[in-house]
Order: structure tokens, then sequence, then C-alpha cells
């Protein structure tokens, strides 16, 4: 039999002359197609939580209570956890938004980008998909472009629309640059962090250790900047550090008080920088490939592999002992800060005074505090973990697993397990190190059992979003980014609730208010008690979904 071949189209020969980013147009309408609804979710979303800030803050603070939290505003701990405080000096509520507001929009919109970026490259590599789409003609860049440029649409997007949320909202700024220059403040790390996870994508053939590797950087990003601010706020010789942010480059733009526009060039060069870097790093590897060379694995699994318990661990192994490293290093660096906290108690204000403890109480009213600092820490590893269990039955590699004689409940039950355990871990990690470095500046030791105490019962209300996301992931696993909507809730009501005098019945809804910030409060064990229930209970209802749902099979 004689095969008769079709001579080659006219546009096929010109499409096959294409360059590297041949294709790049309709993988974009493709890639927009198909993340429409995550598309408006993420920017409606930012958008309306820059709306909530400028509105409900606008409304609720008067002149009165606007100098209160000018007093509170100029702290090392608000200038952790907020910015440096451009204009606090005079300050307004426009930019008390700005000031201590503005760096959560940022490390939303960096989030955005980074899972997105890794969704449309690494993820589709790593599920095979990309291969089926470059055997097409399709070029070598165009899948990673076709990214970017969404990335770059959704922070353009964000940007008008908080632009313009913001300027209409009743703090009423002058001119509309001012609105524009904080929006644009905000899509910059958007437009930064989508680069970066343009360079982790091409190092690592997993797209859970780029996307893991690129929210380290966000996280170095933050602790870099916070030291830097916190020394600018007591007057030390550490400024500089925020100017080797990307954070720290849209926060020194000051919208409302230097408005600045210079800085974005640093992050605008910056993400032009990676995007160069990832491009030249794609076209010296293969497809699903990785810079950095995959690990042989033994030719014979141990023994101790054989159960899902043990199976669990090994897969979130190295998930936890970076997690390790960053909170001992972090709760060291805290804990450091414990000594100038005591020399600075002098000057700070009533408010800051009384959340402490009083004079004598304010290196334990610090160390409370940073016990719930580091939940909302570990509360991410957690969410992340149920994330990750998620991808691997999106992967398929839940089906082989579920084929031996491992059931439903007990895979689930084993992967939840190393989660709450590896919870616990972390928060006596960050324990010690809080307890350590505050003892190293301040030479009293005895605050490290106490810390170490503190730290571990906060697990409670970490447990308790672990449930909430299990029983989420049980039955439906396109449900669990809602825990993310109930950890952003519970944490701006822990961080702000207090600062903006809201309702104790509101503040309640936070699952980090109940347990106590020890040893600055009692620790509340009737709290620790009923969160743990609910977490069972919530863990329950997960695996009943679990073992009654369709799994993603080949």
């Amino acid at each position: 039999m004689t095969a008769v071949l079709d001579a080659p189209t006219r546009a096929h020969v010109a499409s096959g002359s294409g360059g590297t980013l041949t294709g790049t147009g309709r993988l974009l309408l493709f890639m927009l197609r198909r993340d429409r609804v995550r598309f408006t979710s993420w920017v409606l979303g930012l958008t309306l939580m820059m709306a909530y800030f400028a509105n409900a803050i606008g409304l609720i603070l008067d002149e009165t209570a606007v100098q209160g939290f000018a007093a509170l505003a100029r702290n090392p701990v608000i200038a952790l956890i907020g910015g440096p405080g451009y204009g606090f000096d005079e300050i307004t509520v426009g930019r008390i938004v700005v000031g201590i507001y503005g760096v959560y929009l940022m490390l939303g919109a960096a989030l955005m980008s980074i899972l997105t970026v890794s969704r449309h490259t690494r993820a589709e590599e790593q599920a095979g998909r990309a291969e089926l789409v470059r055997a097409n003609v399709v070029g070598r860049h165009a899948q990673l472009a076709a990214a970017l440029i969404l990335v770059a649409l959704m922070n353009v997007v964000m940007t008008v629309l908080m632009a313009l949320a913001f300027h209409f909202s009743p703090l009423e700024p002058e001119a509309f640059g001012y609105s524009l220059l904080f929006a644009c403040s905000v899509g910059a790390v958007g437009l930064v962090f989508a680069s970066v996870t343009a360079v982790t994508v091409q190092l690592s053939a997993f797209s859970r250790a780029a996307s893991g590797m690129a929210g380290a950087v966000l996280g170095a990003a933050f602790v870099i900047r916070g030291l830097g601010d916190m020394s600018h706020a007591q007057g030390g010789d550490l400024g500089w550090l925020s100017w080797l942010s990307p954070l720290g480059w849209s926060q020194q733009t000051a919208p409302l008080t230097l408005d600045r526009w210079w800085p974005l060039l640093l992050s605008l060069g910056f993400a032009a920088l990676c995007t160069t870097t990832a491009v030249a790093l794609q076209s010296r590897r293969d497809l699903a490939a990785g810079i950095l060379p995959d690990r042989l694995g033994s030719g014979r699994a141990p023994g101790w592999l054989r159960g899902p318990l043990s199976l669990a661990f090994r897969l979130q192994r190295s998930a936890l002992v970076w997690w390790s490293v960053a909170i001992l290093l972090g709760g060291i660096t805290f804990g450091t800060f414990a000594e100038p906290m005591v020399e600075n108690a002098a000057g700070l204000p009533d408010e800051i005074m009384i959340i402490f403890g009083g004079t004598e109480g304010i290196i334990e009213g610090y160390l409370g505090f940073m016990s719930v600092y580091f939940a909302f820490m570990v509360a991410v590893f957690a969410i992340l973990s149920v994330q990750a269990l998620v991808g691997e039955e999106q992967s398929v590699r839940t089906e082989p697993v579920l084929a031996a004689s491992v059931s439903r409940a007990g895979w689930l039950l084993s992967w939840t397990i190393v989660t709450a355990l590896g919870s616990v871990w972390l928060l006596a990690l960050a324990g010690v190190g809080n307890g350590i470095g505050a003892a190293l500046v301040t030479d009293e030791w005895g605050l490290l059992g106490d810390v170490l105490v503190g730290q571990i019962a906060q697990v409670a209300s970490v447990w308790a979003l672990l449930g909430l996301a299990v029983a989420l992931y049980g039955f439906a696993p396109r449900l669990v980014g809602l825990t993310w909507a109930v950890f952003g809730w519970g944490t701006a009501l822990s961080l702000f609730g207090d600062m903006l005098q809201l309702d104790e019945a509101l503040l309640s809804t936070s699952v980090f208010r109940h347990v106590g910030q020890y040893p600055a409060q009692d620790l509340s064990w009737s709290a620790v008690a009923v969160l743990t229930a609910a977490t069972v209970a919530l863990i329950g209802i997960g695996v009943v979904g679990y073992r009654r749902r369709d799994l993603t099979t080949a």
C-alpha cells in the first residue's frame, strides 16, 4: 500500500519558518480562555481589598483617631509589618493606607504572578501538555512569553482598577497621579515576581519546587525590607536594607508624600534582567528538564517507604527542610530586636504599651506578638501542603498510590498527619529561634522556655486552617483556595483589628485571636481544645468526602 502525503500548505510553510515566539498570540488567547475565572477572581479580589482599605479606614478614622494612630505608627513593629511610614509626621488617612496596608496588596500581587506563571509554564511541562503543544508549530519561548504577557495584563488591569478605587474613595487624593503611583507600585511588585518565577521555572523540573523558590525570594524580600524599615524607624544604620528588596523599591515611591516615580525603574529593570535570564536559561535546557540536575534515585526503595505515612513524609521532606531553615533564621533575627524594643520603650505611645503589657512587660509583649506573627507563616505552610496534595492528584500520581494496598482515608490522613506534625515542628523552631535571639541580646535565658510554650500553643490556630483546607479538598479540590480567604481575613483582623478599634464580636472571627499571646497574655487552653476539636471534625468531614468523590485519573 502506498500512502500519499498532502503537500504542505502555504500556511504551514509560513508558520513553520517562524522564530522562537511563533504561536505566542494563539497561546495567549488559549491562556485567557482557560484563566477567565482565575484572571477575574485575582484582579477583582485584590481591587476589592484596595477598595476596602480605602473606604473602610477612611470612614472609621476621624481626626482624633488619626492623631492617635500617628503615635502608634511610629514604633518599629509597625515598620516591620507595614513599611517605612513616609509622611507619618503629618499623618493622614491616605498615608495610613499607603504606609501600612500597601505592602499586603503587593504581597497579593506577587502571589498572583508567581502562581500564574508557574501554572502556565512548568506545570504544563510537568503534566506533559507542553509537549503536545510544542508538537505543533510553536516556538521554543512562545509559552513562556504568553504566560508573561498574561501576567502583565493581569497586573495592568489590576493597577488601573486599583487607581480608580483609591482615587474615588473617601480619601479623595488631590490628583489622580497620586492614586496611579500607589497602584503602579503594587503592579510593579507583580511584574518583578512574574519575572523571578520565569527564572525559577527554568531551574527546577517541578512546578512545586519552582513556586517554592519564587516564594522563598518573596519571603526574603519581605524580611529584608522589614529589617531595614525597623532599623530606619529606630534611627539605626540598617535602613539601606530596604533598598535591597523589590517590596522596598515600590514602598520607596512614597505616594501622597514624596511621590517618586523613579524607584519603579529599579523594578522594571530587575524584571527585564530576570526575563532575559529566563529566556537564556530556557534556550539551554530540554523540554520538561530543569537547569538544576535531578538527583538519581536509588534503584531500591528503603523499607521505611512502604507505608503511606512514610511516603507522605518523603514527599514533603524538601519543603519542610526549606521552611525549617527560613523559620529558624527568621526567629533568631526577630528575637534580636527585643533589646531595641526595651531601649525605645520610653518613647513608645500608650497604645503600644497597653498591647505589650506596659514598660515592665515590653519584652514579653513583643515576643507574644511574634508568636502570632509566626503562626501566620506556618499557616501558609499548612495550606500550601494541602494544595500540594491537590497537585499530586492532578498529576495522576495519587492513582498509583491508591492502586496499592492503601485506602483513600489512609492516604489523606497520612498526608494530613505529616503536615500537622510539620506545623508543630516549624512553630517549635520559631519559638527556639525567637527565644535564643531574645536571650542573646537581653541575657535572660529564662525567656526561652516561655517563648517556646507560647509559640507551640499557636498550633491550634494553624491546625484549624489545615482542617478547613482538608475538608474542602475532600469534597472539591478546586475549593481549597477558599482557605486563603479565611486566612487573609484572620490575619488582617489580628494585625489591624485593634488599631481600627473594631467590635470584639468581629475580631473574634479571626482564628488567630483565641489562643493568647503568651508570655504577655495567659494561654486559653479551652480555646486550644475547641480549635483542636474543630480540626478533628473538619478532617473527618474531608475524609468522608474524599472516599465518595471521583478522583483525577489517567
